[in-house]
């Protein structure tokens, strides 16, 4: 969805980039399901979860940026 997103012109882009933090979000549920079943240990969790949000954090600013300057 992140690479859609980057390609899609400027009225698709603001769903694309929606979609991608969804799919984000319901990755990030299931890691941390992953973790509290012990599926994980710590060590993995924090070293797959780190990426993981910061990735989440560039999404938000994408979508500020993209509230800011609508099509």
């Amino acid at each position: 969805m992140i690479l859609l997103a980057g390609y899609a012109n400027r009225a698709e882009k603001q769903t694309a980039v929606f979609k991608a933090s969804a799919k984000l979000d319901v990755l990030k549920f299931f890691l941390q399901i992953a973790w509290e079943m012990k599926c994980l240990d710590h060590k993995k969790y924090a070293a797959i979860s780190s990426p993981i949000h910061e990735v989440g954090r560039m999404i938000g600013g994408w979508q500020k940026a993209i509230q800011n300057n609508p099509p």
